[in-house]
C-alpha cells in the first residue's frame, strides 16, 4: 500500500508543469489557479508578443508593454503584485495549501491601435521549478550528487504532495459532515414547524366547531 500511495503521488508530481499560451486584449485579466502544496517553490515564465497587422501574425512587443503579475493564496491574500518586462521569469513560495490565483494584465493602457497580445506562459511547480543545472554550478556538485540532490527533493515534493491530499481529504470530510448536519438540523425544523401547524390548524378548527354548536 505505501508503494502504491508513493506511485500515485510520483503522477501527481509529474504533470505539475504547464505551458501555454493566450491572447489578451486592452483591458482584459487573465488568472489561473494551481493547487500547489505548502512550502513549495512555483517559477513562472512568459513572454509577450504584439499583435502585428501588417504580416498578420506576432512579433516580440515594444520595452514599453509589460505585464502586471499578481499572485494570491487561497485566503486571498497577496502574495505577488510587480509589473515586470514583455518577457521574465518570477519564483514565488506557497506557505498555504490550496488553490493560489496567478493573475496577468499588461501595464499599459494605450496600445498600437487596440492590437492584441499573445501571452505565452510556462508554470512549473515544485522538482520542475528547479534549476539543477545552475546548482550544480553554483555549488559544484558532480553528476552523482547532483542526482542525489534531485532524488531528495523528488521525495520531498512526494511527501508534500501526499500531506496535500490528506490535507484535501479533511476538508472534503469536514465539508460533508457540515452538510450533513445542516440537512439534518433542516429537516427536524421543518418537521416542528409541520408538527406546530397541523397542532395550531386542529385547535383552530375545534374552536371553529364550538362556535358553531357543531360539536
Amino acid at each position: 500500500m505505501k508503494y502504491i500511495s508513493i506511485f500515485l503521488a510520483l503522477v501527481i508530481v509529474i504533470p505539475n508543469v504547464s505551458s501555454l499560451y493566450f491572447h489578451i486584449g486592452e483591458t482584459e485579466r487573465k488568472c489561473f489557479i494551481e493547487e500547489i502544496p505548502d512550502e513549495t517553490t512555483v517559477l513562472v515564465h512568459y513572454k509577450v508578443e504584439l499583435f502585428d497587422p501588417r504580416s498578420g501574425g506576432y512579433m516580440p512587443s515594444s520595452p514599453g508593454i509589460g505585464m502586471h503579475v499578481e499572485v494570491r493564496d487561497p485566503d486571498d491574500k497577496t502574495i505577488l503584485s510587480r509589473v515586470y518586462s514583455s518577457e521574465g521569469r518570477i519564483t514565488f513560495t506557497s506557505h498555504t495549501p490550496g488553490e493560489h490565483v496567478i493573475c496577468l494584465y499588461s501595464n499599459s493602457s494605450a496600445w498600437f491601435s487596440g492590437s492584441q497580445l499573445r501571452v505565452h506562459l510556462d508554470i512549473q511547480v515544485g522538482d520542475h521549478a528547479i534549476d539543477y543545472a545552475n546548482l550544480a554550478q553554483k555549488e559544484k556538485l558532480s553528476k552523482l550528487q547532483l542526482r542525489i540532490r534531485q532524488l531528495l527533493n523528488q521525495v520531498e515534493q512526494v511527501t508534500k504532495e501526499q500531506n496535500y491530499q490528506r490535507y484535501r481529504e479533511e476538508r472534503f470530510r469536514l465539508t460533508s459532515e457540515s452538510t450533513n448536519r445542516r440537512v439534518l438540523w433542516w429537516s427536524i425544523t421543518q418537521t416542528v414547524i409541520l408538527l406546530g401547524m397541523g397542532a395550531w390548524q386542529m385547535r383552530h378548527l375545534k374552536s371553529f366547531f364550538e362556535a358553531k354548536k357543531l360539536v
